[in-house]
């Protein structure tokens, strides 16, 4: 079974990734891995706080899975997995990826704003064609029935 790596952050476009990697899962017997990482500037304090900060960012993200999961259950038949990485982002999702030989696709949601597409999408462009599995990148502009459309 193929997996669909997507990334979970608090980005707006994310959503519309969630929603094309359920969907292709569902259209195709594949499977979702949901990605969250934690980056490390945000633990630079002393230990204690730092570890307290980091508690409460793995329950933030945990929360806001089960919201997706809830949805990808309810709506597409999907049983999520979620992998939550300390790091910098491309750097992880490529690691992850390295580490999973089930995973065929990474899935990222691309802003449209004034700051482009953003970071990761930035990072992971610049080595497309060497990474070691297919990029897909969903524009976060793109409406639900268009995303039904094209999954």
């Amino acid at each position: 079974m193929r997996k669909f790596l997507v990334l979970l952050d608090d980005s707006r476009e994310c959503l519309n990734a969630m929603r094309f990697a359920a969907m292709r899962a569902e259209n195709t017997g594949g499977a979702v891995l949901i990605l969250s990482v934690i980056a490390p500037e945000e633990f630079n304090h002393w230990i204690g706080v730092g570890d307290l900060m980091r508690e409460e960012a793995r329950e933030r993200i945990e929360a806001h899975f089960e919201v997706f999961a809830k949805w990808m259950r309810d709506k597409h038949k999907i049983m999520p997995e979620l992998v939550i990485r300390e790091g910098e982002a491309a750097e992880e999702i490529l690691a992850q990826v390295r580490e999973d030989p089930r995973i065929g696709v990474i899935v990222l949601g691309a802003g449209s704003g004034k700051k482009g597409p953003g970071p990761v999408i930035t990072q992971l462009t610049r080595s497309a064609g060497s990474l070691p599995v297919p990029l897909t990148i969903v524009p976060g502009e793109l409406s639900k029935e268009r995303l039904e459309a094209v999954t």
